[in-house]
């Protein structure tokens, strides 16, 4: 599926109008991943997609399967720590306050 995004103008010149987006999906594939990790280089910013299968409480050693590694620039990682920004607030705003802070006792 294509879907298409109506062009963006700003300005009134010719060369103010931004270009339709086509998103193409059809080579796209849909994975979980439950743990992200992140390194970076000057030039890139590598994350690390995968799963933690630690089921049970107590474990002394845990092993999580790296399922995907998405390498993208530090413009790109700026521009997507401003979406999930934007996308973490908008979800805050409908359904409360998410609490990521690992409690004392659990340390």
């Amino acid at each position: 599926m294509i879907a298409a995004v109506k062009p963006v103008t700003e300005g009134t010149g010719k060369d103010s109008q931004m270009p339709t987006l086509k998103w193409d999906d059809s080579n796209m594939r849909s994975g979980y991943a439950n743990v992200c990790n992140v390194t970076s280089t000057r030039e890139e910013v590598v994350l690390l997609f995968g799963m933690n299968q630690a089921w049970n409480r107590g474990q002394k050693e845990v092993t999580i399967q790296l399922t995907d590694r998405i390498i993208i620039s530090p413009y790109a990682a700026k521009r997507l720590t401003m979406l999930l920004d934007g996308v973490v607030r908008e979800y805050e705003k409908r359904f409360g306050a998410l609490n990521v802070e690992v409690p004392a006792a659990q340390q």
